[in-house]
């Protein structure tokens, strides 16, 4: 039997076969599971349309109704803007406490907590906090800053509001993480060959943390363009921000039409990709630049 299975090794090593690799074998079997056969399952779905209608048939339905149609750009129109403040505000902060801060655990743990709460009650606490009879506007009409409440729910700020406060944790701390492995000697290297600190910021940390940036930005953008609770807690689900997700729970739990609720998901996968192809593209040649006005 011992004599079998190292007969056996090296057969598979003569063939370049590291064993290892099939521990890959359980993670492919379970992403085929939850990612693969869902997919295609809802790819194949979608693909049958009305009696008498194209193959293609509930995407022309989509693509042809504006109604349906402006769900893409509402739902863009609040991703893009959530994930870049995500982002943006996550960089300098991450920057900060990758030294040595006072109270930086402290600090931390404050700024990651809203990310345990959910979106459910994000939305329920923005709705109770800065609604019509909120304490908010409350305070603001007492003092007599403004003579109506302010409309900061149920609306466009709403929706984005509540995106920020459940997506910038998690970038903080993807950002965060990349930013901690980065040497800080490379930075005193700099400041000893005369680099200020807006300069070594620029051209030694950013690219260095560019990664862990993109990264982030990616998971910001899908988490955000996924959005469904907070577009109906506190957006305005028939107007402004009805996303396509909401076009999409319509079409499956309102009109029972899942061929049509299928395609809409295979609409929204493909924009994803779409977006998360173009912040790589712009990350390579972002990361090009740096390097090569460096190597200048």
């Amino acid at each position: 039997m011992a004599e079998h299975a190292r007969s056996l090794r090296e057969r598979l090593a003569d063939r370049g076969i590291d064993r290892v690799l099939w521990l890959l074998f359980p993670a492919a079997a379970l992403l085929g599971l939850l990612f693969v056969y869902p997919f295609v399952y809802g790819l194949g779905l979608s693909l049958q349309p009305n009696e008498g209608a194209p193959v293609i048939g509930n995407y022309v339905r989509f693509f042809a109704s504006d109604f349906e149609r402006s769900t893409i750009w509402k739902t863009l129109a609040l991703a893009i803007p959530a994930a870049a403040i995500n982002v943006g505000l996550s960089i300098p902060v991450a920057y900060k406490l990758r030294g040595p801060v006072r109270f930086k655990r402290l600090i931390t743990t404050l700024l990651v907590m809203p990310a345990t709460l959910g979106t459910v009650l994000v939305a329920e606490g923005l709705i109770r906090y800065f609604g019509p009879i909120g304490w908010f506007n409350q305070v603001l009409m007492t003092l007599g800053l403004v003579d109506a409440p302010l409309r900061l729910t149920h609306n466009y700020v709403g929706v984005l509001a509540s995106l920020i406060i459940t997506g910038f944790p998690l970038s903080l701390l993807l950002i965060l993480g990349h930013a901690s492995g980065i040497d800080p000697d490379l930075e005193r290297a700099a400041a000893t060959l005369g680099a200020e600190p807006r300069e070594r910021f620029r051209r030694v940390v950013l690219p260095l943390m560019m990664p862990g940036i993109t990264i982030a930005a990616v998971l910001a953008f899908v988490a955000a363009f996924s959005v469904f609770p907070s577009a109906v807690m506190v957006g305005n689900p028939a107007g402004e921000t009805r996303v396509i997700s909401i076009a999409a729970y319509q079409a499956a739990f309102e009109r029972f039409d899942y061929p049509m609720a299928s395609a809409i998901a295979m609409i929204m996968a493909a924009v994803q990709f779409a977006i998360v192809g173009f912040v790589f593209v712009i990350r390579g040649r972002l990361y090009r630049g740096t390097t090569s006005g460096a190597k200048g």
